[in-house]
């Protein structure tokens, strides 16, 4: 049973419709629902890093979360998501993240020519091979929508990058755990590819 972390940050129902037209099981549900049951955990991500890390129930949240990555179960975080795998965040006020993954997150590079936020589909290059790929080409396009990136600690940990005026991190991996920057929800064949990987890997590499 894939399980769909509900931390109200929306985009819900886009990630459980993805899930499910792959075949596989999920369900939406709180922190304090997560159980051994549950094979794989999704964080998905629209809204604001300060408004969610600061939230009344962020201590249940990240511990539940801890406790899940220490299983060695396979954890998907999209875009936000996958910010708030970080140790720190800038948006809205410097505040801690879930620290999973090395590294904090910071507004974007922006000028005249490149312009925030980053919308639409854009091409993501793959680093290093990983289960997460299977079956894809390198190079494809997904669709993205965002101002801040996570700027990764260690740079064995970028798997992917992606250009908006300058590279950014478009995927970091860390053991079990995956952060995509870009919606697979949304990014028709090719993501819902990647999150049928997603729900097959073991969280081994």
């Amino acid at each position: 049973m894939i399980a769909i972390l509900d931390c109200e940050m929306g985009n819900l129902q886009s990630v459980f419709h993805g899930i499910d037209s792959m075949g596989y099981d999920c369900e939406i549900i709180k922190s304090s629902e997560l159980s051994d049951e549950n094979t794989h955990l999704v964080l998905p991500g629209v809204g604001n890093f300060h408004q969610v890390m600061s939230s009344k129930n962020i201590f249940d949240i990240k511990k539940a979360v801890h406790d899940f990555a220490n299983t060695g179960k396979p954890i998907l975080g999209i875009c936000l998501g996958m910010q708030l795998l970080s140790e720190w965040g800038e948006e809205g006020g410097g505040i801690e993240g879930l620290g999973l993954i090395g590294g904090k997150v910071d507004r974007m590079f922006e000028n005249k020519e490149t312009r925030l936020p980053h919308v639409g589909w854009n091409s993501v290059n793959f680093l290093h091979d990983h289960p997460l790929f299977s079956g894809l080409k390198n190079n494809l396009d997904f669709y993205f929508v965002h101002s801040y990136q996570f700027i990764s600690k260690h740079n064995e940990s970028i798997f992917a990058s992606t250009n908006h005026g300058r590279d950014f991190t478009s995927i970091v991996i860390e053991r079990n755990i995956i952060g995509v920057q870009f919606h697979p929800e949304k990014s028709q064949g090719n993501g819902l590819r990647m999150l049928e990987n997603f729900c097959a890997w073991d969280g081994k590499c």
